[in-house]
């Protein structure tokens, strides 16, 4: 692997960091104490070809490659978390699943409105009763033919109920990607088998969202409960094959790990430079505390993890432009760099001593945000089972 950024890789990192710089930073406080991030954020992620990193031209993309999407997400990670999850799910979990299983049609509908920010999309896999378990879910989607009699044979419309839970921009989507149990009580197709993916406008009859607030942190996010109340949908919105939505689900979770990854390297980056700035500038025992050793080791071991995490996560990039096997890797990283964030964001903290407790200063807003890496898109222990089982060839249980 090439570790030299091209001069188009160098270019879309300085962009990002500007933009971050002045466009979130100096925001990100007041919109984690309003529970809102600022709208018209969106249009200005989409202005500059942030939504539309590694679509392609033709559906409105702006192309690039995933080492350079790794890039953008560590900017806006570092600026503010809720802004990137804006980004990782609309383009990262939606748009690239689009891009990747929908038909011609689908691509033309949807692609060239989520990289535009014209429409926001949203992952609606995790249940209130299902998360890790995401293969045993309960929303269901069935057959309506021509008539109004509901039955299992193919035709018709589908018909889906269930409710979904915790789920980024649940509340500003446009479209949901909603994965729903369409085998029915069949055995056979029982567990990831009956399970299918849809879009579905959130405009529709029967679809309620209900926004989640009081979080721990990513408080600027707009999270939601979903509801769907027989929500009508033709079966042009089936993205994939019937019985194949928890292959997509797993496809796009693969690379999604990776963008919380990048956005956890922006996290301890944010860290380390604040807790640099705030050791050179504080003064203890008549001297700055940067000049204390074991200052000096809080520092250095976020700088180490900082690495660390940014080489494990531009390794899945790697492999994804290669064409190569990167579940595994993917997991890797994730766990590392979200296990990584939360140790930054406390080292940092102990760096500022009583005044990171306060939000007058950005740490312990890091901390929050830093502490849900590592329960979303798989938790550590989840990904710890994937490495394992990776490495032995054994499930456990």
């Amino acid at each position: 692997m090439n570790l030299e950024l091209t001069e188009e890789q160098t270019a879309v990192r300085a962009l990002a960091a500007s933009f971050t710089d002045r466009e979130i930073v100096p925001y990100a406080a007041a919109w984690d104490r309003a529970e809102s991030v600022d709208r018209a954020i969106v249009g200005k992620l989409a202005g500059l070809g942030f939504l539309g990193l590694t679509i392609p031209e033709e559906y409105g993309g702006s192309g690039g490659d995933h080492l350079a999407y790794c890039l953008v997400l560590e900017e806006l990670g570092r600026g503010d978390s809720a802004v990137r999850g804006i980004v990782s799910v609309t383009l990262g979990l939606v748009a690239k699943s689009v891009n990747a299983y929908g038909t011609e049609e689908q691509k033309r509908q949807w692609l060239p409105a989520l990289t535009s920010g014209q429409a926001l999309g949203c992952f609606a896999l995790t249940e209130p009763g299902t998360g890790s378990d995401a293969a045993n879910l309960t929303t269901r989607a069935v057959r309506d033919r021509p008539g109004g009699a509901s039955r299992p044979e193919s035709g018709g419309d589908w018909l889906i109920s269930g409710s979904k839970m915790f789920i980024t921009n649940g509340t500003w989507a446009d479209v949901a990607l909603v994965f729903a149990r369409t085998g029915g009580d069949d055995p056979e197709l029982a567990g990831h088998k009956g399970i299918t993916a849809f879009l579905v406008p959130t405009d529709l009859p029967g679809f309620t969202r209900t926004e989640i607030h009081g979080k721990l942190g990513l408080r600027g996010q707009a999270t939601a409960e979903l509801t769907l109340d027989a929500v009508r949908v033709p079966d042009s919105a089936r993205l994939g094959p019937e019985g194949k939505g928890f292959t997509v689900a797993m496809a796009a979770l693969a690379k999604g790990r990776m963008s919380v990854a990048a956005g956890c390297v922006g996290i301890a980056r944010a860290c380390l430079e604040a807790a640099v700035r705030y050791a050179a500038e504080r003064e203890q025992f008549g001297r700055p505390i940067a000049s204390h050793q074991l200052v000096q080791e809080l520092l250095s071991d976020i700088a180490v993890d900082l690495d660390a995490a940014r080489l494990l996560t531009w390794r899945v990039a790697d492999h994804i432009e290669r064409g190569l096997p990167f579940g595994t890797e993917s997991s890797v990283a994730k766990l590392f760099a979200s296990e990584a964030a939360v140790r930054a964001a406390n080292n940092a903290l102990q760096v500022f001593g009583g005044y990171g407790f306060i939000d007058e200063y950005p740490v312990g807003k890091y901390l929050r945000d830093a502490r849900v890496m590592t329960l979303y898109e798989g938790t550590s222990q989840i990904h710890k089972l994937l490495i394992g089982r990776s490495l032995t060839g054994v499930n456990a249980f």
